[in-house]
């Protein structure tokens, strides 16, 4: 009968190399914050130059900033950190939401995270963050915007775009400049 006490050895070891590892790491965060949809393109891009990476949007009312965007991003300081560049898309007309987004999607951008941004003349603009690792291959990814007021309509052509290989990235609930309420939904699959 063979012992299983190496094995029992080994695992321990093993676990107890990932708990080291664990509590060895250490992050640092930067929150970006701003009214204005341009500047936070900049400070995106500010932020990866410095070795932080996209972590999560959010838009809405502040207690104190009013109505903004806010990211976070995050730096691991025991990992070596592959610098990036980010585009920001924000817009209230899903016609052009479509059209900037595939010209994003030619150039390799891939989908990060996308919110809702109130502009100051009371739109509200569909804000989609996207990145692209420097010195990475471009990958052309094909997007595909789905906008309704109708969930029913959107459970049909979510379907349809699943039928077609489009993954499914995200949704928020738009308001129009007119006042309408848009269900928007962004997919996508890549092609050649």
């Amino acid at each position: 009968m063979k012992s299983i006490f190496p094995i029992l050895l080994f695992a321990q070891l093993s676990s107890s190399s990932l708990l080291v590892s664990a509590e060895t790491s250490r992050f640092d965060y930067r929150v970006l914050a701003t009214s204005k949809t341009s500047t936070m393109e900049k400070e995106l891009n500010e932020a990866a130059d410095a070795g932080y990476a996209f972590s999560n949007v959010m838009g809405g009312q502040s207690a104190f900033g009013g109505k903004e965007v806010l990211v976070v991003m995050v730096k691991n300081r025991s990992a070596d950190s592959q610098a990036s560049r980010y585009k920001l898309l924000a817009t209230s007309k899903t016609s052009t939401l479509a059209k900037e987004l595939q010209e994003a999607g030619d150039e390799g951008f891939e989908y990060r995270g996308q919110t809702i941004f109130e502009s100051a003349f009371g739109g509200k603009e569909v804000s989609i963050i996207l990145e692209q690792p420097k010195g990475s291959g471009k990958r052309h990814i094909t997007y595909k915007v789905v906008a309704t007021s109708k969930t029913s309509t959107m459970q049909k052509e979510l379907q349809e775009a699943g039928d077609e290989g489009f993954e499914f990235l995200g949704v928020v609930v738009g308001k129009t400049l007119i006042g309408g309420s848009e269900v928007v939904s962004i997919l996508k699959k890549y092609t050649n």
